[in-house]
């Protein structure tokens, strides 16, 4: 499959609430992120896929500003803010919240005593009381060591300690990774709640298909560089290209 024909042009029939724009990043001398370039409009759920490799959780944290890997040119706008020009802190300060695959729960805490930490840095995100209202499980156990809680449960600890934070952007990566068939549709059916709260998102996971129902729009990496951008819709009817880019 011819790769320009595959990418149509960026939407821009409005403006973006958050944009990537020929991104760059390595690891020591790795090249790992090879001219970026995408679109997210306000509220959209965007699926960022591709193979092992591709390049998916390192465009990640280049977004969310983590040191490694290295942005070492290229320019990322969230709401007219240069967030390129940010550390860590001040992206996260911003409204980028990136919940990592290992999930980074503290131990020694409570579930809600994690919760609490994430709403002491500046900006108001959710109350705990409107959190246990979407999260009813973290409420049973919200008095338990949060890392003897099962995975989904850190996970949906995770997504929740996210939105204690002043939230604009949530970047997910591989949600579903490592858990059992019945809690990723319980994890699943979070995500379509936030979904349906206008939550501008950014989803990497390497179960495509479950990514593509959840969202409005694709990106496939192949080896560091966009190979297609377009509907998600688009994708999951199109068995060439996920046979090509995604080995489904």
């Amino acid at each position: 499959m011819d790769r320009a024909a595959a990418t149509p042009p960026i939407d821009d029939t409005g403006p973006a609430f958050f944009s990537v724009k020929d991104i760059h990043s390595y690891y020591g001398e790795s090249y790992i992120v090879q001219g970026i370039s995408f679109d997210v409009r306000e509220g959209e759920i965007l699926a960022l896929l591709g193979r092992n490799g591709a390049g998916k959780t390192s465009t990640l944290r280049t977004i969310a500003r983590i040191d490694t890997p290295a942005l070492r040119s290229g320019e990322i706008w969230l709401d007219g803010q240069p967030v390129h020009t940010m550390r860590s802190f001040e992206a996260a300060r911003l409204g980028i919240q990136l919940v990592p695959e290992d999930r980074r729960i503290i131990s020694g805490l409570t579930v809600e005593e994690n919760l609490i930490l994430a709403q002491v840095a500046p900006g108001a995100g959710w109350e705990l009381d409107r959190i246990y209202g979407h999260f009813p499980r973290l409420a049973e156990r919200r008095k338990q060591d949060a890392v003897t809680m099962s995975g989904g449960e850190q996970q949906m600890l995770a997504i929740a300690r996210a939105l204690a934070r002043d939230l604009k952007l949530l970047l997910l990566d591989e949600p579903y990774e490592g858990l059992a068939p019945v809690i990723v549709q319980e994890i699943e059916k979070i995500l379509m709640e936030i979904r349906g709260l206008g939550i501008t998102t950014i989803i990497v996971e390497q179960n495509a298909v479950a990514a593509l129902r959840l969202s409005d729009r694709a990106v496939i990496l192949d080896t560091g560089e966009v190979a297609y951008t377009g509907p998600a819709k688009d994708v999951l009817d199109n068995a060439d290209l996920r046979h090509e880019y995604l080995a489904i």
